[in-house]
């Protein structure tokens, strides 16, 4: 039997449709090329915007036309699935199965019946969010390692503590078993996620762990085996301490880039987003982790439009940009989500100013990455090579450790392999290199 998946939003839930992937595929079920020729279909689904959910919907209409001229399964899962529920399946009949972020435990259950050729009935019992024991997706030599679940922080904006849940932190045996399968398999570098990854605390059997103490045993085991590299997303900057800086300096497996969401520049929008942190704060932390780490590449999140945002809030974002200069940053406008408390507030912001004010954001951004790629014309760097590229045969991407995305000649055999290389150019935002050499025991 056969499968496709469609997977939108973040690296949380591509990290989870690589796991459920390898439950089909533990049970013998291969991998569709469209969802036109599967017989299981899964769309994993994203809340935080309504554009997302509207691409679903219309995805759903053309699997609903689809199920007229052939029979398949067809499930929702992810935040979508949590915050609409049975309305999912009443809205589009279509729809088999509603699967939420908690209830992945019916998964296996869900295929049995598949492959049987009878529906599965869901008990009436809630269920209960647990973690894969793997998230690797094929042929890759990068995964995600997830280290907890869910939200606490309940920016007003933001609907994941809706969908998500309360924050759920993994065991370490667990995250340790994980990491140790992954290099067998040939992982190389590890990104260990979570919805605010930097609240890991572990309270369970054993010694209790906060995110500091996680990042020393990660590397610790990581120094044992072939992995080099180690990352983490997302980091809240009020849960970003002194000494998880400090772990992370002091460590070279720790790549030099970090992904710190700021969302804006203004004290008065940062409060009205309940983000508990000032523009002062920030910067102090910014300045903090460029001292401990000089040459570090950040990156972040800006969110401009917010109800009540004056031009005056906007500049202050431009400000701190320009004193910041991000490598890059995920850049969007307001728009409101039902259930969360920025929905009701006054001062909305019509459509035509929060895309003008967007639009100054991209571009002073645009100008910020390629004013710091150009800097780096010349260096001498380490690079994961991640694949082929998809324009030219025979070119090689790799990646620095400052996430910088680099071309190279070379072949197939040295795919997943670390190597050294010279910048030498840049086209658009993706350096050029000439040659490679590969690093020692590659």
């Amino acid at each position: 039997m056969t499968f496709f998946f469609e997977t939108y939003g973040c690296q949380m839930n591509t990290a989870e449709s690589a796991a459920l992937q390898l439950v089909l595929k533990e049970r013998g079920w291969t991998e569709a090329p469209s969802g036109e020729t599967a017989d299981l279909v899964l769309l994993n689904t994203c809340s935080v915007r309504a554009t997302a959910e509207t691409r679903v919907m219309g995805r759903l209409d053309l699997y609903r036309a689809l199920k007229k001229q052939k029979p398949f399964t067809l499930i929702v899962a992810g935040c979508m699935a949590q915050r609409m529920g049975e309305s999912l399946r009443e809205r589009n009949p279509a729809v088999d199965y509603v699967m939420g972020t908690a209830s992945r435990s019916v998964f296996p259950q869900i295929l049995a019946a598949a492959e049987q050729g009878r529906a599965f009935v869901p008990s009436d019992e809630a269920p209960v969010f647990s973690f894969s024991s793997s998230h690797l997706e094929d042929g890759q030599f990068r995964s995600f390692v997830p280290i907890m679940h869910g939200c606490n922080n309940f920016c007003s904006y933001c609907i994941v503590p809706y969908v998500r849940g309360r924050e759920i932190s993994r065991s370490p045996e667990s995250i340790v078993r994980e990491i140790r399968l992954l290099a067998e398999r040939g992982v190389r570098e590890i990104t260990l996620l979570g919805q605010n990854v930097n609240s890991y605390k572990w309270d369970g059997e054993g010694p209790s762990l906060e995110f500091p103490d996680l990042l020393e045993l990660v590397a610790e085991e990581c120094g044992k085996l072939p992995i080099r590299w180690i990352r983490f997303l997302s980091s809240h900057p009020k849960d970003l301490s002194s000494r998880a800086i400090r772990v992370m300096a002091d460590n070279p497996l720790f790549c030099r880039h970090l992904h710190l969401c700021v969302q804006h520049g203004s004290n008065a929008i940062l409060g009205a987003m309940n983000r508990r942190y000032t523009r002062e704060k920030y910067l102090d932390l910014v300045a903090e982790v460029r001292e401990a780490m000089p040459g570090i590449s950040l990156s972040t999140d800006i969110l401009v439009g917010f109800p009540g945002e004056t031009e005056e809030d906007l500049e202050l974002t431009l400000d701190l940009m320009e004193r910041v200069k991000f490598l890059y940053s995920y850049m969007y406008h307001y728009n409101p989500r039902e259930g969360t408390a920025a929905c009701d507030l006054p001062g909305r912001i019509p459509e035509e100013i929060k895309r003008q004010r967007l639009g100054r954001v991209i571009e002073l951004q645009k100008g910020h990455t390629l004013e710091l790629l150009k800097e780096r014309i010349g260096s001498r760097e380490t690079v994961l090579i991640e694949g082929i590229s998809r324009k030219n045969a025979d070119e090689l991407i790799a990646r620095t450790e400052r996430d910088e995305m680099v071309a190279v000649p070379g072949s197939l055999s040295q795919v997943g392999s670390f190597a050294e290389l010279t910048l030498s150019s840049l086209r658009g935002n993706t350096f050029r290199a000439k040659e490679l050499a590969l690093c020692p025991g590659d």
